[in-house]
């Protein structure tokens, strides 16, 4: 059974979005390779950003909270990082993966560490450039945490890098570079999330960087390092995603304040993939705003690759289309907090929907969900999509809702204060706890 739709209000609501993660956290790198202080303004402040955080005081980096959390002001040491570390990076992947290469521009050995679920994440690509560039690195069985990394500074050089399966390897490689004692040239096959490159560059370059993309996919980063330089932190794009298709599915009108057209989250593009359902989009300067138009049109396919952090928030809405959406280029989510492929599949046919899967796509079709309680498999985005879904079909719960505080803790409260006429958004299920 599924709830009404009620019709589009003439004012849109304003959705309360949290910092983005991934500016966060690559701000806070850069800012920690300054070596003199900058200062974050509205932060995300979630269990990956404070492990983050956490992980770069283990470098000998000082990060100075404001009582309110509004403002991070963050000060690295003056010669690198610390002599030696142990570094607990619990789930951020972006720790695992932007923080090895920054602890390799120094002198000493450092201990890279993390949860179950982070460590059955790949880091070997990352491990294998370390060495390349003249750093001694050990990794875990299988390619995986702990990785132990050993030198005495990094020369630079040049790599040749596999984009298929992060962009965050080639992340931390860059964000490295001008801290090398010469230049370092990237060229990068097959590069996944392009988005996400663009973005590091940007905030590179605000940090003082000489980085340029010599060809499409060669990258020459100069040594120099960084210097001190403040940054407004962007809502976070992909969690707008979610209340974006809150606003399509339910008929409502839902604006998100400073995610607009100079966005440096390539995210934001969801929103035109709304547009393909039927949705009106309007994005200025300032902020985006999505109207549902009271149905889903499908009947079409989309490579969502370079924005694959919301392929889930279309899957998930997918069975409320009036035709079977199709969803391609998505192969490395399979590498993500879950196989977010497999997951989402799973989900979707615990609901009683018509789901076909291969290596990198997945095609919905469309149908009445059944109540079911969703399999978060630890995953916030797992969590927050479906969660959508349950403001217009009932039954609808999740096993492990608490997991969003990975990246927005305050998300059920937000959703339900936007959509109080739906009931109460999918929670916990009988046996969650």
């Amino acid at each position: 059974m599924t709830t009404a739709i009620s019709r589009p209000r003439t004012e849109p609501v304003e959705a309360r979005v949290p910092g983005s993660k991934s500016l966060t956290n690559r701000a806070l790198l850069l800012a920690a390779a300054a070596g003199t202080p900058s200062t974050l303004t509205a932060p995300l402040v979630s269990d990956d950003t404070v492990a983050f955080r956490l992980a770069l005081a283990e470098l000998g980096v000082r990060v100075d909270v404001s009582a309110d959390h509004a403002a991070w002001t963050v000060t690295g040491p003056e010669r690198g990082p610390a002599d030696s570390g142990r570094v607990w990076c619990a789930d951020a992947g972006t720790a695992a993966r932007f923080l090895p290469p920054y602890a390799a521009t120094g002198h000493g050995e450092f201990l890279f560490e993390g949860s179950d679920q982070l460590t059955a994440r790949p880091v070997a690509p990352l491990a294998d450039a370390l060495r390349r560039l003249g750093a001694e690195v050990e990794t875990g069985a299988g390619g995986r945490l702990p990785l132990r990394v050993r030198s005495r500074g990094l020369d630079g050089g040049a790599l040749d890098v596999d984009g298929t399966l992060s962009s965050q390897f080639l992340t931390g490689l860059l964000m490295a570079g001008p801290l090398m004692r010469g230049p370092l040239v990237v060229t990068v096959r097959d590069l996944v999330s392009r988005p996400y490159i663009d973005m590091t560059l940007a905030l590179m370059r605000h940090f003082g960087a000489r980085v340029t993309e010599d060809a499409t996919g060669v990258f020459t980063v100069r040594p120099g390092g960084y210097r001190g330089a403040d940054l407004r932190i962007e809502p976070d794009a992909s969690t707008a995603s979610y209340f974006f298709a809150a606003a399509a599915v339910t008929g409502r009108s839902v604006t998100v304040p400073g995610l607009g057209s100079g966005s440096l989250q390539g995210d934001l593009r969801f929103a035109r993939v709304l547009g393909q359902l039927g949705a009106r989009v309007e994005t200025t300067e300032d902020a985006t705003t999505v109207t549902g138009t009271g149905s889903l049109s499908g009947g079409f396919g989309v490579d969502m690759g370079e924005i694959s952090d919301t392929f889930m928030t279309l899957a998930a809405i997918a069975p409320l289309a009036d035709a079977p959406i199709s969803i391609r280029g998505i192969g490395h989510a399979r590498l993500k907090e879950s196989d977010r492929i497999a997951a989402v599949a799973g989900n979707l046919r615990a609901l009683g929907i018509r789901t076909e899967v291969g290596r990198d796509w997945i095609t919905v079709h469309p149908g009445a969900p059944a109540p079911a309680r969703i399999a978060c498999h630890r995953d916030h985005r797992i969590a927050m999509a479906f969660s959508v879904l349950g403001l217009r079909s009932e039954g609808i719960t999740l096993d492990d809702p608490g997991c969003v505080a990975k990246t927005f803790p305050g998300f059920h409260h937000e959703l339900n204060r936007l959509f109080p006429q739906h009931g109460p958004a999918a929670t916990a299920g009988p046996a969650a706890g």
